[in-house]
């Protein structure tokens, strides 16, 4: 990015209405790297020679920039803040553009702060504008024809009659992948802050477990739940007891995910391009069977396992609201996805390291917030995951035998926490 005395004239001029005549660009502190800070020119083109102040911290997020000028020939300073890219979740424009907006609505609601007078972006022409008159954003996308992949599936889920064409996007979708998961990204930071923001993030697992109501009992009673077994754990138990139980669950579950992060965090041989947020919400096929992705997410580099998992995992939640595990029509269509991917890209770790996006996503779907469904589909869920988290190696032939060992997993209730059903915009919908 490039800073022009130029243009950061033009700019003031035009936002205080007045007559500016800047002075001087000059860094203030040591900015986030030497090479990733901006570059100030003069009017001419040449850089400006820039100026550390502190040698003691050699790292800072902020490339704070000060402006001296003359505002209608009365002297004046400014702090031109901007962020450069880096390891600490800001490789991302959308990154550092947040942390900007944040700063403008939050520096002037603390007293004794400095003040933020205004916010805006730097073109690539490097004039500056402002962004203050603005409230939320919005994107603008072309329009996708087709049917989301989501009407086959619970068609599916209520006949139970698999057609040709169900074969064949099972097949399609998994080539897909196979196919966009061979370019593969160079910034290993990238898949080390994907594997952190799995666990972490606000949509990651931990964000999802905190979504979940731990204080009071499940619509269902829970020895209907798993095939009439009862829960030693949680019979009869109180209130509080049933919360406490929940509570202690969720943390295990939560720790066993963490160990995870670990054994996948330094896998970053594995960058490669996503969609990231691949289920059939997110897919529409036209009649001649000609695909559309949309609402792709969380950025473009991550772990390939992410996609593989947020398809396949459908299957079994569709086959589970039909037939409570994985069966006949789903039993084939998760076959084929399986076969299909693996078939068509040689990836030897893809069942070592896909567990924990299985766990993210079985917590999406069995989630009272985001899905309408019996709770017995949710308790096999988590209990589906709990199981798959226990072992190094995921093996697809064994769905079945995951779900029968997190049955016994003593799941504890849940249920929304007013006792209401969802609102209608949150019924049958993954996150985006």
């Amino acid at each position: 990015m490039e800073l022009q005395i130029g243009q950061v004239t033009t700019y003031l001029a035009e936002q205080l209405h007045a007559d500016v005549q800047v002075l001087q660009l000059r860094n203030l502190g040591t900015g986030s790297t030497g090479h990733l800070s901006p570059v100030l020119l003069t009017p001419d083109g040449e850089p400006l020679n820039s100026y550390t102040a502190d040698t003691l911290k050699t790292f800072s997020y902020g490339n704070p920039v000060l402006v001296e000028c003359l505002v209608d020939h009365q002297y004046k300073h400014f702090v031109l803040r901007t962020l450069a890219a880096n390891q600490f979740d800001h490789q991302e424009r959308s990154d550092r553009a947040a942390e900007i907006l944040l700063s403008f609505d939050t520096f002037n609601h603390l007293p004794q702060h400095s003040k933020a007078l205004d916010v805006g972006m730097v073109t690539h022409d490097h004039r500056l504008i402002s962004l203050a008159d603005g409230d939320e954003f919005f994107l603008i996308t072309e329009y996708a024809k087709g049917t989301p992949y989501v009407h086959s599936l619970q068609r599916l889920r209520d006949t139970g009659e698999a057609t040709g064409v169900d074969l064949m996007r099972a097949r399609q979708l998994a080539i897909y992948l196979a196919e966009i998961h061979t370019t593969r990204g160079d910034d290993p930071t990238l898949y080390t802050r994907r594997i952190r923001n799995t666990l972490g993030s606000g949509e990651g697992i931990m964000g999802l477990i905190d979504s979940y109501p731990t204080d009071r009992s499940s619509t269902e009673e829970r020895n209907s739940a798993v095939d009439g077994q009862s829960t030693p754990l949680l019979h009869n138990a109180t209130h509080e007891e049933k919360s406490a139980a929940s509570a202690t669950w969720f943390e295990e579950f939560e720790k066993q995910c963490v160990g995870w992060r670990w054994r996948l965090k330094h896998k970053t041989h594995r960058l490669a391009q996503v969609h990231g947020d691949f289920h059939p919400f997110n897919i529409l096929f036209e009649r001649n069977g000609t695909m559309h992705t949309l609402a792709r997410s969380r950025g473009a580099w991550g772990e390939p396992a992410d996609d593989v998992a947020s398809m396949a995992i459908n299957y079994l939640f569709f086959s589970l609201q039909r037939s409570g595990e994985l069966s006949a029509p789903f039993e084939q269509l998760w076959n084929i996805f399986w076969n299909t991917y693996q078939g068509h890209r040689h990836d030897p770790e893809l069942l070592r390291v896909v567990a924990p996006f299985f766990a993210w996503r079985a917590l999406v779907l069995a989630s009272p917030l985001w899905y309408n469904v019996a709770d017995s589909v949710r308790y096999k869920l988590l209990g589906f995951a709990h199981a798959v988290l226990q072992d190094e190696l995921f093996e697809p032939a064994l769905v079945n035998q995951y779900l029968a060992r997190g049955a016994a997993g003593n799941i504890p209730p849940m249920r929304f926490k007013d006792g209401t059903p969802p609102p209608r915009s949150a019924v049958n919908h993954q996150p985006n």
